[in-house]
């Protein structure tokens, strides 16, 4: 335990993975001290990618914002980073309220790590564990250009509805999992690998090579 790693941190989502054969990184819930690293994560997008992410021009992650998103209860706010040789490449997360069972979803893959199965994988993991915390329905609010996005959400087994509304699409979806789910899931890991990490990784000591 370090003295950055809250008392109530999931220890039991951490991953190793390895996909496409031999691109591998580090899955893990985000901590507190990850708001410098989420802010140069932030600044290494392209404006696009910010674009489609917070809809309006946001080049630079303020620090306010940086702590409130790494400062999660791990409950009803967790998210999830892959690291790759220590810096983050990906972050996937979900937020809802005290009792509520509807919770928004939402993840960014950096640009030269995206077509790897990251998203995917980011809402498989974010499923799974809001399901354990009595989370029953995703929400989730894109563009209607960010076709990826799109993709990502429709080809994962769940049965999704969606309004458009001035440009945006907001789908919801139960994530309980179903047999078409599962087929689907199954489908999916037979292109990755996940394996519960050993040992957590500390601050700047992450287990994964690109």
């Amino acid at each position: 335990m370090t003295a950055a790693t809250p008392d109530n941190y999931p220890h039991d989502l951490v991953r190793d993975v390895v996909c496409d054969g031999s691109f591998s990184y580090h899955l893990r819930p985000i901590r507190p001290d990850d708001a410098a690293e989420l802010m140069a994560f932030h600044s290494r997008l392209t404006p696009h990618s910010v674009y489609l992410r917070f809809f309006t021009f946001h080049p630079t992650l303020s620090g306010p914002e940086a702590e409130r998103f790494t400062h999660v209860d791990y409950i009803n706010r967790l998210a999830l980073v892959a690291e790759s040789e220590a810096h983050i490449i990906a972050v996937g997360r979900f937020d809802s309220g005290p009792g509520e069972t509807e919770a928004e979803v939402a993840f960014v893959v950096a640009d030269e790590y995206q077509h790897h199965g990251i998203g995917p994988l980011l809402l498989d993991e974010l499923a799974r564990a809001a399901v354990a915390r009595g989370i029953t329905t995703f929400r989730a609010e894109t563009l209607c250009e960010n076709h990826a996005m799109l993709d990502v959400f429709h080809h994962a087994g769940f049965s999704v509805t969606s309004t458009i509304e001035f440009g945006s699409v907001t789908l919801r979806f139960s994530i309980e999992p179903t047999e078409r789910y599962r087929v689907a899931l199954a489908e999916r890991e037979t292109r990755r690998h996940l394996t519960p990490a050993m040992h957590p990784a500390a601050p700047n000591d992450a287990m994964t090579q690109a």
